[in-house]
């Protein structure tokens, strides 16, 4: 089920129907979050999508093993197809390219995968709604909202700040993914893209995924949106404060800058790039200002200037140099 036969194993399975059957794969990763991936099941095995389906839990903490554990406990007590794996090496794009194998090798007849982190709960319709947009625009990939749930009535206020928010509100085509935290992949895209499919270079949350997403983009893969078909992410205290949205921000701006890099490491394309962070520098002060009045949040104001900065540091912190944040898989 891996590259090299080394990179993961079966720690559990059940089945209910014959592998030949399954149609859609939901892939969940977890990192040390053995009550939150009970929830997370919770609302993926009470999906009713129109075709056969399976889920896999990718545990990415092959020493301690609770969420396995807490998996394998939780679906012992159900009748549903279903897998436990456990990826050997630590890190976002070990524990993603672990579950993509294991559907892809599991379910020789899998017609896409929907990914979902241990930290989210599903909508009831989740996976139609997915479907139903991917089926509509003819799509290769589509992702929907991960809407933030704040566990304290004072931390509300940060739903309002453009870090919290998703980057698309309607239904239909659109340019780019950026997540892998809710999103549905086509077999088109698994058979076209090479393995790993997740770099293992860029083994932190966000950086793995949008880099996928844009090699994917440069293929011709297209892209969509299903606005409908949320996921809803707890968020930790202490992601509700100035210094994390900064350091967000920073990051995101950074992301971006690093995918241009990728995309053209030429001299012309570098400066193409260093144009852009200066045009969204010049324009931090107007733009923040209107986020200020829209949000009615004064933090959201220097979302702008954090992301043009940056795209212009063009570098993630040591914080993240793990292969991973630890609030995600």
């Amino acid at each position: 089920m891996t590259s090299d036969g080394q990179d993961s194993f079966i720690h559990f399975q059940a089945k209910l129907e014959d592998a030949a059957y399954i149609e859609l794969v939901v892939v969940v990763p977890t990192f040390r979050r053995p009550h939150h991936i009970v929830k997370t099941l919770k609302t993926i095995v009470s999906q009713r999508p129109d075709v056969p389906l399976a889920t896999i839990v990718v545990e990415n903490d092959a020493e301690g093993l609770a969420g396995a554990q807490a998996a394998k406990n939780f679906f012992s007590g159900h009748s549903f197809d279903c897998v436990v794996a456990v990826a050997r090496r630590l890190g976002h794009a070990h524990a993603c390219n672990a579950g993509l194998t294991a559907a892809l090798d599991l379910f020789p007849n899998v017609r896409a995968v929907a990914f979902i982190y241990d930290d989210e709960v599903a909508a009831p319709e989740w996976l139609s709604g997915l479907m139903a947009v991917q089926e509509a625009h003819d799509a290769d990939i589509v992702g929907g909202p991960q809407l933030p749930v704040f566990g304290h009535p004072q931390e509300q206020k940060w739903k309002r700040h453009p870090v919290f928010a998703p980057p698309y509100n309607q239904n239909g085509p659109v340019p780019a993914l950026y997540s892998a935290g809710n999103v549905l992949v086509t077999r088109r895209v698994l058979d076209g893209m090479p393995r790993p499919f997740l770099d293992p270079a860029l083994n932190v949350v966000g950086i793995g995924d949008a880099d996928f997403f844009d090699r994917c983009r440069a293929k011709g893969f297209s892209f969509a949106w299903a606005a409908d078909a949320w996921v809803a992410e707890s968020v930790p205290a202490h992601h509700t404060t100035a210094s994390w949205t900064r350091a967000r921000s920073l990051e995101k701006g950074a992301i971006s800058a690093l995918m241009e890099h990728q995309r053209d490491a030429t001299f012309t394309g570098r400066l193409k790039s260093l144009r852009k962070s200066l045009r969204l520098l010049i324009s931090s002060l107007p733009v923040g200002v209107s986020l200020w009045a829209e949000t009615g949040l004064a933090a959201a104001s220097l979302y702008p200037l954090h992301v043009a900065i940056g795209r212009l540091t063009a570098r993630i912190g040591p914080a993240d140099t793990r292969g991973r944040d630890d609030d995600k898989a």
